[in-house]
This record gives C-alpha cells, sequence and structure tokens, in this order.
C-alpha cells in the first residue's frame, strides 16, 4: 500500500482553504494547499476591479475561531474593500504560520481516486503529484470566471478585462471610452468609478439587477466597541437567523400591514441600506403582492433617482426583487445622469458582434477603447468541473453532473470516497454569509476525518439513496416561495448551455446545521465507513 504524502490534500487557498489548514494542524493531521492564484484570499485576491467589496458588514464578514483577532482586528469601513479584505486574509495565513504549507501558481488538473489505497492523487497542470488520505475541495461558489458567447471577441484590439481577473496593476480609464458588458454585482460595484475617469462610457444591458444603497461609511468606532464587547451573543443570534446574517429581521405579512406602514418600513430599509433590506417582512419572497408591493416602492426609488424617464425604465427590472441576489451599491443609479455614461439595452437586440475597434449592436457601432466583461461566474459547479475528478470506478464527477449537481449536503457525493466540498452544491452557501457558514464546513470535515482516525475506517462514503434524498429535498425547498421565478445563476441561467438546476440550499442556515448534527448524532447516517 502506498503511503500518502499527507492526510488532507485542500484546493484552494481563499478563506475556506486557510482555516483548513490551521485546524488540520490544530487536530494534528498532515495538510498541504495547492492554490492556483499566487497567494491566499480567494474571490479577494482574483476580483480587483474598483469598488470590489463585501455586500456583508466587515464585522460579521469574518472569522470567528480565533477570538482574540476579532478584538485585535479593526476595520476601516462599513463594507471594506476588496484590497482590506485581502490584507485580512493574508494576515490571517501569516498570524499562523500557514504559509509554509500552501503551493501557489499551482492550478489542478486532475484528482483521482485509488481504490486500492484508499488515496487521492492531484496532478498539477505543471505536472506535479501530490497524495493524501482526504481530498477537500476549497474551490469557493464564485471562483470560475464565466466568459460570455459573444461572436468576434478575440478581434477586439484594445484591452478586454473580466472584473474577476483584474489585472494587478490596474487598468487606467483616464480619457478613454469603455464599455461595460454586463450588470451583475461587480458591474454595480464598479460603473460609478469607472465613470469618474472615463471620458465615455457605455453599458450594455441585457436584464437590469435590483440594487440597493450601502450608505457606506468609515467605521464608527463606539460601534466597533460594542460589537467587539458583545462578538459572542451577536454570532450566536446570527446563526439562528435564516442567512446567518446578524442584524433585525421582520415576521410579519406586508399585506397585513397598510399601506403607509408598509412604504414607512421600506423607506427605513432603504436609509439603512444593505441586504436586509429583504428582511423588512416575512413574506416578501413567498407572496406575490407582499413582493410586488416592494417592487414598486423600488421602482419609485429608481425613477427618482434618474433625470431620463426612458433610462430609468430600463433599469427597473421586471421580474420579482429577491430573485437574484440583491446587489448593494453606491451611487449606482445616479451615475446615469452624468452625459458621458450610457446605457444600451439587450433585451430586444443583442450584441450582434464585437470588432478591431468596438462593440455592434444591429446597426449600431460603438467604438470604445476598453471593454470591460462583468457577466459573472460559472457559479457554485464550475471550479469543480473544470478539474477532472475521477472517484470509485473511474467515476468522473464533470460526467455524473452534466445534466446538473447532486450532492449530499453539499458535502460529499456518492462514488467519490474520501472527498469533500466546502460549501458545495446543496448547502446554504451563498444563501448565507460565507464566512460563518464556511467555518461550519470546515469543522465538519475535519471532525470527520477524526471520527475516521479514531474508528481506523480508511474510507468514508456518502451513500446514493442519501444522496438522491437529500438533493430531492433540496429542490423540493427552492420550489418554496417566489426564488425560482427568476432565471439566475443559482440556477445557472447565466451559462450558456448549463443545465437548469437550483443548485443552492433554501431552507435557512439553522436549519441545515441541525441537519448536519443529525447526520453525525446517528453515526453519520446516510455515510458508510470502511
Amino acid at each position: 500500500m502506498t503511503k500518502p504524502q499527507f492526510d488532507v490534500a485542500i484546493v484552494g487557498a481563499g478563506f475556506a482553504g486557510i482555516y483548513l489548514l490551521y485546524r488540520c494542524r490544530q487536530l494534528g493531521l498532515t495538510a498541504h494547499v495547492w492554490e492556483a492564484g499566487g497567494g491566499v484570499g480567494g474571490t479577494w485576491y482574483w476580483n480587483r476591479y474598483p469598488g470590489a467589496r463585501c455586500d456583508i458588514e466587515s464585522m460579521q464578514y469574518s472569522y470567528q475561531f480565533d477570538q482574540d483577532l476579532q478584538q485585535e482586528w479593526d476595520w476601516s469601513e462599513r463594507y471594506s474593500p476588496q484590497p482590506e479584505i485581502l490584507r485580512y486574509a493574508e494576515h490571517v495565513a501569516e498570524r499562523h504560520n500557514l504559509l509554509d504549507g500552501i503551493t501557489f501558481n499551482r492550478r489542478v488538473a486532475t484528482a483521482c481516486y485509488d481504490e486500492q489505497d484508499s488515496t487521492w492523487t492531484l496532478a498539477s497542470e505543471d505536472g506535479a503529484e501530490l497524495t493524501a488520505r482526504v481530498c477537500v475541495m476549497a474551490t469557493g461558489c464564485l471562483s470560475k470566471p464565466n466568459w460570455p458567447d459573444i461572436n468576434g471577441l478575440g478581434s477586439f484590439q484594445g484591452e478586454v478585462h473580466h472584473t474577476a481577473l483584474w489585472p494587478h496593476t490596474g487598468v487606467d480609464f483616464t480619457n478613454k471610452r469603455v464599455a461595460v458588458i454586463g450588470t451583475g454585482s461587480s458591474a454595480i460595484q464598479s460603473i460609478p468609478l469607472i465613470a469618474q475617469d472615463a471620458a465615455d462610457l457605455t453599458v450594455f444591458q441585457r436584464t437590469p439587477n435590483y440594487s440597493i444603497p450601502a450608505h457606506n461609511a468609515p467605521m464608527d468606532p463606539q460601534y466597533a466597541a460594542d460589537i467587539k464587547a458583545n462578538y459572542a451573543e451577536m454570532r450566536a443570534r446570527a446563526k439562528q437567523s435564516v442567512p446567518g446574517i446578524y442584524g433585525r429581521y421582520n415576521p410579519d405579512s406586508a399585506m397585513a400591514a397598510s399601506a403607509e406602514e408598509r412604504h414607512a418600513e421600506f423607506e427605513r430599509r432603504w436609509q439603512e441600506g444593505g441586504l436586509l433590506f429583504m428582511g423588512a417582512y416575512g413574506d416578501l419572497m413567498f407572496d406575490q403582492a407582499a413582493n410586488d408591493s416592494l417592487v414598486a416602492f423600488v421602482h419609485d426609488k429608481i425613477r427618482g433617482i434618474l433625470n431620463d424617464p426612458d433610462v430609468a425604465e430600463k433599469l427597473c427590472p421586471k421580474n420579482i426583487i429577491g430573485g437574484k441576489r440583491l446587489c448593494v451599491d453606491t451611487n449606482y443609479y445616479a451615475t446615469y445622469n452624468r452625459d458621458h455614461v450610457h446605457l444600451v439595452d439587450l433585451s430586444e437586440t443583442p450584441i450582434s458582434t464585437v470588432n478591431a475597434t468596438g462593440v455592434n449592436v444591429g446597426d449600431t457601432q460603438y467604438d470604445v477603447d476598453i471593454i470591460v466583461i462583468a457577466t459573472g461566474f460559472d457559479a457554485m459547479t464550475g471550479a469543480l468541473t473544470s478539474i477532472d475528478i475521477r472517484g470509485r470506478g473511474d467515476a468522473s464527477l464533470g460526467e455524473r453532473w452534466r445534466d446538473g449537481p447532486s450532492s449530499y449536503l453539499g458535502l460529499a457525493m456518492a462514488d467519490f470516497p474520501n472527498l469533500f466540498t466546502v460549501t458545495g452544491p446543496g448547502s446554504p452557501s451563498v444563501f448565507t454569509n460565507m464566512l460563518p457558514t464556511i467555518e461550519q464546513h470546515v469543522e465538519w470535515i475535519t471532525d470527520c476525518i477524526m471520527h475516521m482516525n479514531r474508528g481506523d475506517y480508511h474510507a468514508i462514503e456518502a451513500t446514493k439513496d442519501a444522496e438522491e434524498a437529500w438533493w430531492n429535498h433540496v429542490q423540493e425547498v427552492g420550489q418554496l416561495g417566489l426564488k425560482q421565478s427568476t432565471d439566475s445563476w443559482y440556477m445557472g441561467a447565466n451559462v450558456a448551455g448549463k443545465a437548469r438546476v437550483f443548485m443552492p440550499y433554501y431552507g435557512g442556515f439553522p436549519a441545515y446545521c441541525q441537519k448536519c448534527e443529525e447526520v453525525v448524532g446517528n453515526g453519520y447516517e446516510g455515510f458508510v465507513l470502511s
């Protein structure tokens, strides 16, 4: 039997990979990380576009496992920008001496399971190999950039930049003609800042997105001190909320309130800003009339900001609010009031081609110097299916997921022993505050490995029945309410040719954590240990 080099092989050095390596070492497990980038940070390493920042408040978007770090680290803003979040990730890796356990600039090409030895072998694109008893994919939910299928994009002679692959040296937009293709979160964050420097900015929009003001500001020292004094209580209350985010949630029905009361509550939420806007009432995602009332409010806000009524109507989404992930912005809508900023609606006439000098829509040519691609990610599955993962009997994960993914708890799959995914399809992941969700998964996985060690088990594998039952439950819960009335990247609708399957678990963070605990309490129910 071949002796593996490590107990655990970890793919990815974002927040999940960092914590995995730390926890493995704390438990006496040997582990090593392969990371495609040149440093830690995951999504915060790659996404360096102007205005990139988290949409969860900084005091909550942080690790909980290091109590001293919680007290010592000071965030500069309510919603901290990408450079600061990246510095935080780098600080954690340095603080806990983790860098010697990470190999950077190494992208995994294949991961193969050896049934005889119960080990995984990773092979990189540059020919290196790594063997381990357990393989953990900490590849992130939003890490595989989605490039649009636009005819002629490669023929453009100017600069082309994807927001998810931003140059580390930055991009100079001064006096340049710029095209932004896409109006998702990265576009909504970057457009106001690009407009400050560009001579001309044209935004190509297929479908508008709802965006709520962030009301970002320098961190209030007293607010930060109050949170730090009660961090444990805040974290515990956050874990009892459906999205795992601490805040004020109103369980009441919107339609049980008067029109005046609803408007007043919506206005309070708008002035507070941020994702908790959707916490105004408990039935906004379950009652069409309630959602319609919120849509009307936001549409009125957009119309009140825009000077041009035609542009305002193009920026008003026609779908429900909350079907797609809500965006959070600073001066996004107001940017379209600037004379040099233009909106091109692609809903009726799509981009026909990109040529050497610019973008062509119908009979109109838009000559530009720089094209910014802001079309998001092949979410949830893209980073996993881009690796040739082979399990028991040479089972291919890519083939298995061709018609849509499935998994047991978003943690494991039948026919792939000793393979775990952090925040994989079938877990709450992108419906939550990702940091606590990551910590919960990392702790569950490492506790499971220790259980295997104590029982002298060589392999653990999800059963087909357990995987099928859980995945059916994920789909059933996903049908509740209004969520699936909108095409979104939650269902892969943003990627051409991708199977339409509802990927995240919509049952809430507390219910999911309870299920994970029950599985363990029942002797790892739904798994086979051998």
